[in-house]
């Protein structure tokens, strides 16, 4: 059986003394995409922070590849193989695109030419600033970016916050030919429960810091009445 690509034992995080996560664990295998639902103020962020090393770690592990990186700064943790994709996508605004795009670059698969085949716009607007897109076209900035530091696993924050339905479909069918073209790992925390039922074949659900659901995404693409319970509304995204 072959290591998991991720392994977080125990974890305990949050942001100076204040606790936001507690006992999570979670394990990941190379190539799989992993959806994290849940309400507003949960922890999803958080947890990705943690991940990257933004937060403060109060107890747990995290293994990326075998390799522990829990006490690793965050620029060693993208050296390791982690991409962030956040979720306020904090393009550069006074800079072009490919400004942009290759202040991230390291060595790989993803070059400026590979990531303007993926998202034929962004060649088009390659001259333009950051500050000058659409929203969408920021967002495919922000993940062409991530891309561009060549990651093993790619972690995703709302990435259709903000965005109208037509967009968000272009970005489903994105995150669809990610995961099964490249061999990326992705994480995606996502309001949109369907968008990230359609994209993520696994399904984690948050609640207070901690996890309380997971299981295959089609479980709770064919009982909503269940996927409503778990997120705590009365009608899901």
């Amino acid at each position: 059986m072959s290591e998991p690509i991720l392994e977080i034992q125990g974890l305990q995080a949050g942001y100076g003394e204040t606790v936001v996560l507690e006992a999570i664990g979670l394990t990941m295998d190379a190539g799989s995409c992993v959806a994290i639902l849940g309400r507003n103020g949960v922890g999803k962020t958080t947890l990705l922070e943690t991940i990257m090393g933004h937060t403060s770690r109060h107890a747990g592990s995290i293994k990326l590849a075998g390799t522990s990186i829990e006490r690793q700064p965050a620029y060693l943790r993208v050296a390791h193989g982690l991409g962030y994709v956040p979720q306020e996508r904090e393009v550069f605004p006074s800079l072009n695109v490919v400004e942009n795009l290759e202040v991230a670059a390291r060595p790989g698969a993803w070059t400026l030419a590979r990531v303007f085949e993926f998202f034929p716009q962004l060649s088009q607007r390659r001259a333009h600033r950051g500050g000058q897109l659409s929203g969408g076209e920021q967002q495919m900035l922000a993940i062409g970016r991530a891309l561009m530091a060549n990651p093993t696993i790619l972690l995703m924050d709302e990435p259709s916050e903000g965005l109208a339905p037509v967009v968000v479909v272009a970005l489903r069918d994105g995150m669809i030919r990610l995961r099964d073209e490249t061999g990326l790992s992705i994480i995606l925390v996502e309001q949109n429960s369907r968008l990230a039922l359609s994209v993520a074949e696994r399904c984690l659900v948050m609640s207070r810091g901690r996890i309380v659901h997971d299981g295959p995404s089609a479980e709770l693409r064919a009982d909503e009445p269940m996927l409503r319970r778990l997120l705590g509304v009365e009608g899901a995204a």
